[in-house]
């Protein structure tokens, strides 16, 4: 019998845990191969899972004839895509050219304007779907889990979902002075601009973190929590059209929100080249490269992230609320496997939507996103490997008590 083999593109906090989940599975994941820009990297990970299990590879991911020479000299059956947004699309170039299908956790941005949509990825369609392969969009925890979470939320509790409010915390404490729990240059981006919503058919724009609220979130309490735009909602509003209002809210610390704005202020935080001692450089990717690596913060990290769904809408003619989530304890799976929770939290979704692609659960030709396929099989394997979910039906919802 013929093993699969995935091909996993990129080595950070994430690319570790989804090759250690992996890992663990060689019933699905018969060969592994972890490439990156930097090898070292990849053949740490490799090492620290151990049992020859992880070959390693080094790619430019922004090279297509680099991505299409390594994946017809490997031939995987499927590559997860865990490098930067910025390489989406290569990748998905890549894939086209060998016929591979591809998985990715965060949809495709610009390098240099910080705005991500999912245009880019959906224009693949249909050379996708020619090409006999499919791509699912969004497989991480946020997009991701919280998009299966509502797809299931549609198929057993709902005849219409109205509203939809997606709930991130992490009241995790990694001991450091300011520190991003992922890749520092996506994160900042991601923040500082301006917040959109779903209402009533049409996008409202907001400042960035103009709106805020205190959310009380499952074993941790009330919480500061922003009013961000992210990703999931474009598809979300899209694939589930009885939806009138639509919101992702995420908390940040006082004191996170001050040295964010100091920074900002001070332009460290600017996406826009300058130059430096006659040498061109972007002052985002220069805090980037003093800040603590996310991968770094596992060890004594304390707390625990909960991230979910709250819902409102009709079942058989009546209202009806449904509050689903995950809490993830950051020391638990620094046990486990050396990583944070934020990591975990996308790695690990990432490994179950190779998993469901590869057992046939979820197939397609054609460019997909998460909540387009049959949530049950990804919601029961959740629980299998390490993120056990929680839910509450006809209750009041936290947020709207906040």
């Amino acid at each position: 019998m013929r093993k699969n083999k995935v091909l996993i593109i990129g080595a950070g906090g994430v690319g570790a845990v989804v090759a250690f989940k992996c890992a663990s599975v060689p019933e699905v994941f018969g060969e592994i191969m972890l490439a990156s820009r930097t090898k070292s990297k990849c053949d740490k990970i490799a090492d620290s899972i151990g049992g020859n299990r992880i070959q390693t590879a080094q790619v430019d991911a922004d090279n297509v004839p680099e991505l299409i020479e390594l994946i017809n000299g490997f031939k995987p059956d499927i590559v997860i895509n865990v490098a930067l947004p910025y390489q989406d699309l290569t990748i998905m170039d890549a894939c086209l050219a060998t016929k591979t299908h591809y998985l990715d956790t965060a949809n495709y941005e610009p390098k240099d304007v910080a705005k991500f949509e999912y245009k880019w990825q959906w224009a693949y369609h249909d050379r996708f779907k020619e090409a006999g392969i499919v791509a699912v969009l969004g497989c991480g925890f946020d997009p991701g889990v919280t998009s299966v979470f509502t797809a299931y939320a549609n198929k057993h509790y709902f005849d219409e979902i109205h509203y939809l409010d997606i709930v991130d915390c992490n009241a995790g404490d990694h001991g450091k002075a300011f520190a991003t729990n992922f890749n520092p240059e996506i994160n900042i981006r991601e923040i500082t601009q301006k917040g959109r919503y779903w209402k009533n058919g049409q996008w409202v724009e907001t400042e960035p973190l103009e709106i805020h609220k205190p959310i009380v979130y499952p074993n941790i309490g009330p919480r500061e929590s922003y009013l961000l735009y992210h990703e999931e909602l474009e598809s979300l509003v899209k694939n589930f059209p009885s939806i009138k209002q639509a919101r992702f809210w995420m908390t940040f610390g006082e004191k996170y929100i001050n040295v964010l704005n100091v920074l900002q202020e001070v332009g460290m935080t600017s996406i826009k080249p300058i130059v430096y001692e006659g040498k061109e450089i972007v002052p985002l990717q220069f805090l980037k490269a003093v800040l603590p690596e996310p991968s770094t913060l596992g060890e004594n990290y304390k707390g625990e992230t909960s991230i979910g769904c709250q819902i409102r809408g009709l079942k058989d003619g009546k209202e009806r609320t449904y509050y689903i989530w995950n809490n993830c304890s950051h020391a638990k799976v620094y046990k486990e496997c050396g990583a944070q929770a934020v990591s975990y939290t996308t790695g690990v979704p990432a490994m179950i939507g190779a998993m469901m692609v590869l057992t046939e659960k979820w197939q397609g030709k054609g460019v997909f996103n998460v909540e387009e396929f049959d949530p049950d099989p990804f919601m029961e394997k959740l629980t299998i490997y390490g993120l056990p979910w929680n839910e509450e039906i006809d209750k009041p919802l936290p947020i709207e008590q906040s």
